[in-house]
């Protein structure tokens, strides 16, 4: 095994592979499904199926991701995290090559639940890693850098997957976007292997088998603190979600995008997140996680309404304009969302990173998922389920902030979990 790193800095150029390897793993997720968005249509042509059958393959991937949360997070705690992330990865890259094969929706489904499956250990590991290590506010800058990492995926992603369907037909069409998924997991295999160090010693390991692990997801789950920040980041998914489900219909089918001008469409969306999240850390100067939250939510709402609006009266606009600017909004806010959600949700637990941030990511993508499959079955060829969607999480993302977190928290109720075996 791999000896333990020592706590690092919290900022430095030291810290920037750290940021690369563990924003790559965190990419699972991202790169899993902005590739084949632009395939939809495709691949329901070509397994014989209605557009709502390929949308459920989203729903089955973060469905595995949800569930491989509750798996990885208490794993980690108690055996560290370099074998979890090896599994993980491993597990990832063999349901992707499975769905390059497969010829069959019903196959696609389950090969897709346990490629999200595999991907869920980068998710909980990654944050549970940035706990071992950094304090609330270097964890910030952490996330903030891993997201611009991260961001790399859903803006090349997309293209590379328009690439494929407009000129790779020889090599296989849509398979060979789960191939190139399939390389991707295996690198990660290769770098955790050779390059992570174990963040988690023996020491600070948990005790005590699966009831134990049930108390302390019964412990952590109640405060109030914990669950709206965890509210917080589930609500910033079922945005990205009801976007990630829709958009490729709303788009391609509805308003006449070639597959690649979708592409460009959706790399656009992904460097709004970018700048947001390359801006992060100066906001943090000014405002803490909390009245920043409220901030984005508001304005992510606002431009909602503004989606509903368009969507409602049919008028988008030349080239779709009033329907793209307000989700360059909604897609941007993100990247202040997802890393101040995740840092205020996880600093009180530094014992039990992996356990709490198994719970968060578990809470986060099964709204993800829900609000993935609720815009799909209620597609009504227009773009109103996105936009209410969209709009419904950012407003209830705002509700969960102002009447959840306190302005002024500090640990005495869930300092607590710490101390359990």
């Amino acid at each position: 095994m791999k000896t333990v790193a020592p706590p690092a800095a919290p900022s430095g150029g030291s810290l920037l592979p750290l940021a690369v390897t563990l924003g790559a793993l965190t990419a699972f997720a991202p790169t899993a499904i902005d590739m084949y968005l632009p395939a939809f249509p495709q691949i329901a042509g070509d397994l014989g199926v209605s557009v709502s059958s390929v949308q459920l393959t989203l729903a089955t991937f973060l469905a595995g991701l949800a569930c491989g949360q509750l798996l990885f997070g208490p794993w980690s705690d108690r055996r560290g995290r370099r074998a979890p992330l090896l599994f993980g990865s491993l597990l990832f890259a063999l349901a992707a090559a499975a769905c390059a094969l497969t010829h069959s929706i019903g196959g696609l489904l389950f090969f897709r639940f346990l490629m999200g499956l595999g991907g869920a250990a980068g998710q909980v590991v990654a944050r549970a890693v940035v706990r071992d290590r950094f304090d609330e506010a270097a964890s910030v800058r952490m996330f903030s850098a891993m997201m611009l990492v991260m961001a790399i995926a859903p803006v090349l992603a997309p293209l590379l997957g328009g690439a494929i369907l407009a000129h790779g037909e020889r090599f296989g069409g849509w398979h060979l976007i789960f191939w190139i998924q399939a390389a991707f997991g295996l690198c990660c295999v290769a770098v955790v292997f050779l390059d992570l160090l174990e963040t988690l010693p023996l020491r600070r390991r948990a005790r005590g088998g699966p009831a134990a692990v049930l108390r302390h997801y019964l412990r952590i789950l109640p405060d109030r603190r914990f669950l709206g920040y965890a509210l917080a980041a589930a609500c910033g998914s079922g945005i990205l979600f009801a976007y990630i489900s829709a958009s490729p219909f709303v788009f391609i089918t509805l308003h006449g995008f070639s597959p690649q001008e979708y592409s460009l469409l959706f790399a656009a969306n992904a460097i709004a997140l970018f700048g947001t999240a390359r801006l992060n850390s100066l906001l943090r100067r000014r405002w803490n996680a909390r009245a920043l939250l409220k901030r984005a939510f508001v304005v992510t709402a606002l431009a909602g309404i503004a989606l509903i609006v368009v969507a409602g009266t049919g008028w988008d606009g030349p080239h779709s304009l009033f329907l793209v600017i307000p989700l360059l909004v909604c897609l941007g806010a993100l990247g202040l969302i997802f890393p101040n959600a995740a840092a205020a949700a996880l600093r009180p637990f530094a014992r039990k990173a992996g356990t709490a941030s198994a719970l968060l990511g578990t809470i986060q993508y099964t709204v993800g998922s829900l609000s993935g499959t609720l815009v799909g079955l209620l597609f009504t060829d227009t773009a109103l389920p996105m936009a209410g969607m969209i709009a419904l999480c950012a407003g209830t993302g705002a509700v969960a902030i102002v009447l959840l977190v306190p302005k002024r928290s500090g640990n005495a109720a869930i300092a607590n979990i710490e101390t359990l075996p």
